[in-house]
């Protein structure tokens, strides 16, 4: 360090007050009113503030302000030897126990955190969303389209009021008019997702349920072959479904057409059990079985010791 340096650092930080570095006493006595007994530490040390203007400070014994100091500001008058009370003041030190920086709750928040009843306000200018329906694209009031719409509004109506005498269906909307086609389609709303906003939720679907996830990766199949699968509209329907199988991991989540689970509807199809074969004989009647055959009228005794043509010849 040069000596011009050392010079400007010194002419900047004077060097303590004598008076007002040593009157310990009454620092530590206005660190004492200032707080209570018995919460005021041993001095830590001092720092000059400027010409005559000392501070000391003192440890805090205060249960949960480990590391704080109290920080006791005395001055004088140019000549004066009474020692003035500046300000006593509660200050953290280097190693002090902080609460953590304060994060805005909109920061703070994370997905699953919400629950019954509370309310997540968007921005105005939120990255996610984009204006729906603006009303833009209609054709100024004066102008040549503005008129032809105007006649068929008008034409519309009395086309209408015709109809009412004739029918008694309910009149038609008026038609002609741009808001009024959105509100019978039902899209008319203030605002709709941008690109930006359908990247950012594919890229969170993707890292929750997608191909590179463990359970993916050691699935039979993919969803796209699952008939669990309900498709999504829209340009979302190439890449995402909603799994509708109630005993898969992903049950009525948003998954990849990539991911994949052990529940797949094809991964392993329940064989149906072999039909038993049919009994040989009925077992739920009983059969008779009689010791000797019956014997029919003008049939001729059998001798097991020969035929009928013997025993003509005996």
């Amino acid at each position: 360090m040069s000596a011009a340096t050392t010079r400007s650092r010194t002419a900047r930080t004077p060097a303590p007050d004598r008076l007002c570095a040593e009157a310990v006493d009454l620092a530590r006595a206005a660190a004492e009113e200032a707080a209570s007994p018995g919460v005021v530490g041993e001095h830590v040390s001092l720092i000059s503030e400027g010409d005559r203007v000392v501070t000391h400070f003192f440890e805090c014994e205060e249960p949960g302000y480990r590391g704080w100091r109290w920080a006791v500001t005395l001055t004088r008058a140019s000549r004066a030897k009474n020692i003035t009370l500046d300000e006593t003041v509660l200050l953290p030190g280097p190693d002090a126990l902080l609460a953590p920086e304060w994060v805005p709750w909109s920061e703070r928040l994370r997905p699953g955190d919400m629950g019954p009843g509370d309310l997540l306000p968007t921005e105005a200018e939120d990255l996610r969303l984009e204006p729906g329906y603006t009303g833009e694209d209609e054709p100024p009031p004066n102008s040549v389209e503005s008129e032809e719409a105007r006649l068929s509004e008008d034409l519309a109506d009395l086309v209408d009021a015709e109809d009412a005498e004739l029918t008694t269906l309910p009149r038609t909307p008026s038609r002609g008019s741009i808001g009024a086609v959105a509100d019978e389609l039902g899209i008319r709303r203030a605002r709709v997702l941008s690109r930006y906003g359908l990247h950012v939720a594919a890229d969170r679907w993707e890292e929750a349920y997608g191909a590179k996830t463990p359970m993916a990766q050691a699935a039979p199949a993919a969803c796209d072959t699952c008939a669990f699968l309900v498709p999504l509209s829209g340009s979302l329907k190439q890449a995402f479904g909603v799994c509708a199988n109630e005993f898969a991991p992903a049950d009525g989540r948003v998954v990849s057409l990539s991911y994949g689970c052990g529940g797949h509807s094809e991964a392993a199809v329940m064989p149906k059990p072999p039909k038993p074969a049919p009994h040989a004989l009925d077992t739920l009647q009983v059969d008779d079985y009689p010791l000797r055959p019956a014997r029919d009228s003008g049939s001729v005794p059998v001798d097991d010791g020969g035929s009928p043509e013997d025993l003509g010849h005996s």
